[in-house]
C-alpha cells in the first residue's frame, strides 16, 4: 500500500548522482573550499515544519554537503590511509539500509546473523588465519581494540565484570605498545580504568618496529615491581609509517609471561591475501587476538573492522548479558550482541559479501598489488629527485617522505613541508596529509582507492614539485 504521507522519494535521481559521481570523481575538488561554520551557515536554524520536495532536498544536498565534503571515496584522496567504497559496496549499503536489519540476536536476524559467520570464515581464508578462530564484524579497530583489551583483562581472573576495579587490591594492570602503535589503545586503557600511566612505551628500531628485546626488559622488570602485564599490542603496518612489529618473537614473549596478544592489523592486514606478504603475519597463530578492517583497503566503504579471536567464549564471558526480553529458544544460535558493548547492530556483512563476489580474491589481490606498485614507484620518483627524500620504509602504500633542501634545519624544513602541503591541498585537486618521522615533519601519500591511476600519482607528484619551488626560501 503506498502512504501518502511522506513525500514521494527520487530513488533515479539518488542513482544517477551515484553514478556521475563514479563515472567522474575529477569534476569535484578533493577537499573543499569552506572555512569552519559555512556549512552552518547555509542551513536553516531549525528543522522544516513542513515536508519538502524530495528535489530540494536533492539539491541542497548537491550544491552544500557535497560542496562542503572532504571525499575520501576519490580516486586523488592520498592523505592518511587513502580507502573507497566499490560500487557493488555502495549498492550493498543501501539494500541493508533498506532491509534496516539489527544483527543482535539471531532470531531478529538470521540472514545477518548467518552471513557474518560464513564471509568471517571467507575473510580468515584469505588471509591464512587458524580456522578454529572466530571472526566478528564491528564499526571501527577502536572498538574491536577495545573489546580485545576487555577480554584481555577478564581472563586474568580478578573478576572485573563482576567487582569492578575501584575499591579492591588490584595491582597495576600494564599494556605494552609503541611509540608507532595507534592511539585507540591508549583510550581503550582508559576507559577500562587501567590508567595511561601504564599504558607502556617500548622503544622501537631503526625500522619503526617493537624492539624485543626492550619489551621482554620492560615486562620482567614489571612483573618484579609487582605489576601486572595484561597485553601487548603489536602493529602489522603502523599509521605513521606502516613498519610490521616483529611478531613472532613478541608472541614467544607473550607466550613465555602468558601475556594476551593483539595484532593491530586495521590497514596493512588484508596485504595477506597476497602469499608475497603472508610472510607479515608469521607466528600470528600465537596471538589471542586480531583486527583487520576492510574498510580501509579492501574497497568496503565505512564502516566494517573484522576481530578474529583464539577463543570466543571469552568475548562471551565479558559481554553476554540477557535481560528478559532479549531471551530466546535458540540456545545454539549465536547472538552476535553477547561478543561486545553494541547491542544494534548494522547488516555490515552485506557489502563485505558484495566487495568479495564482485571483486574475487583476484581482483583484490590485483589491486592491492598495483597500489604497492605505485607506491614503491612514488618513492623512488622522490629518492631520484634532488633535494627530497623518503624517510622512511613503505613496504606497502604509503610513502612517507619530504623536501629537504640543504642548510636547513628541522624546524624550518618542518615549516616548509608544511606551507607545501597547505598549497597542494588548496588546490583541491588531491588531498594528502603529514606525520612525524623520528621527530622529522613528513608528508604522507597513501593510495588505496580502487579507481586511483598512475596519472593521479603523477599528479600529486607534479603539485609537490610546484609548490616547493614556489616555498623555497631564496
Amino acid at each position: 500500500m503506498k502512504s501518502t504521507a511522506v513525500p514521494g522519494v527520487d530513488f533515479a535521481r539518488v542513482g544517477g548522482w551515484i553514478e556521475r559521481y563514479f563515472e567522474r570523481p575529477d569534476a569535484y575538488r578533493v577537499a573543499p573550499a569552506v572555512e569552519p561554520g559555512d556549512v552552518v551557515r547555509a542551513l536553516p536554524a531549525s528543522a522544516p515544519e513542513n515536508a519538502e520536495t524530495f528535489d530540494e532536498i536533492m539539491s541542497d544536498f548537491e550544491r552544500i554537503i557535497v560542496a562542503g565534503s572532504t571525499l575520501w571515496n576519490h580516486p586523488r584522496f592520498f592523505a592518511y590511509f587513502a580507502t573507497s567504497a566499490a560500487p557493488a559496496a555502495v549498492a550493498a549499503e543501501a539494500l541493508a539500509a533498506t532491509l534496516d536489519v539489527k544483527a543482535m540476536l539471531w532470531r531478529t536476524s538470521p540472514a545477518a546473523t548467518e552471513l557474518e559467520e560464513v564471509v568471517m570464515r571467507w575473510l580468515g581464508g584469505l588471509l591464512g588465519l587458524p580456522r578454529d578462530w572466530t571472526g566478528i564484524i564491528y564499526d571501527t579497530a577502536s572498538i574491536a581494540g577495545f573489546t580485545a583489551l576487555a577480554a584481555a583483562r577478564e581472563s586474568m581472573g580478578f573478576e572485573i565484570r563482576e567487582a569492578g576495579m575501584a575499591g579492591r587490591d588490584l595491582p597495576a594492570l600494564r599494556v605494552y605498545v609503541t611509540d608507532e602503535t595507534h592511539s585507540h589503545v591508549e583510550k581503550a586503557a582508559i576507559a577500562l580504568g587501567i590508567g595511561q600511566r601504564n599504558v607502556v612505551r617500548i622503544p622501537c628500531d631503526g625500522a619503526f618496529r617493537m624492539n624485543a628485546r626492550g619489551l621482554r626488559d620492560a615486562v620482567e622488570r614489571d612483573g618484579g615491581a609487582g605489576l601486572r602485564p595484561m597485553a601487548i599490542v603489536a602493529t602489522v603496518g603502523t599509521t605513521s609509517t606502516t613498519s610490521i612489529d616483529p611478531l613472532r618473537e613478541i608472541a614467544e614473549i607473550a607466550r613465555a609471561y602468558d601475556i594476551w596478544l593483539h595484532v593491530d592489523a586495521a590497514y596493512a592486514g588484508v596485504a595477506a591475501i597476497l602469499p608475497e606478504c603472508r610472510h607479515m603475519f608469521d607466528g600470528i597463530e600465537a596471538a589471542d587476538s586480531l583486527v583487520v578492517n576492510p574498510h580501509k583497503w579492501m574497497f568496503v566503504p565505512m564502516d566494517c573492522s573484522a576481530l578474529f579471536v583464539k577463543d570466543a567464549s571469552l568475548l562471551r564471558r565479558t559481554f553476554g548479558l540477557v535481560p528478559e526480553y532479549l531471551t530466546t529458544p535458540q540456545d545454539d544460535a549465536v547472538n552476535y550482541m553477547d561478543y561486545g558493548l553494541q547491542l544494534g547492530r548494522r547488516f555490515r556483512s552485506l557489502k563485505l559479501w558484495f566487495v568479495l563476489r564482485h571483486l574475487g580474491a583476484e581482483g583484490i589481490r590485483a589491486q592491492l598489488r598495483r597500489h604497492i606498485a605505485l607506491a614503491r614507484e612514488f618513492a623512488s620518483w622522490v629518492q631520484a629527485t634532488p633535494d627530497w627524500e623518503v624517510l622512511a620504509p613503505h613496504p606497502f602504500s604509503v610513502v612517507c617522505f619530504r623536501y629537504a633542501p640543504s642548510g636547513l634545519d628541522d624546524a624550518e624544513l618542518e615549516r616548509l613541508n608544511s606551507g607545501i602541503m597547505d598549497a597542494v591541498n588548496a588546490t583541491g585537486e588531491v588531498f594528502i596529509s603529514h606525520t612525524k618521522v623520528a621527530g622529522k615533519y613528513a608528508i604522507r601519500l597513501a593510495i588505496g582507492n580502487i579507481r586511483t591511476e598512475r596519472s593521479d600519482v603523477e599528479a600529486a607528484w607534479h603539485l609537490l614539485r610546484r609548490a616547493a619551488v614556489e616555498a623555497r626560501p631564496s
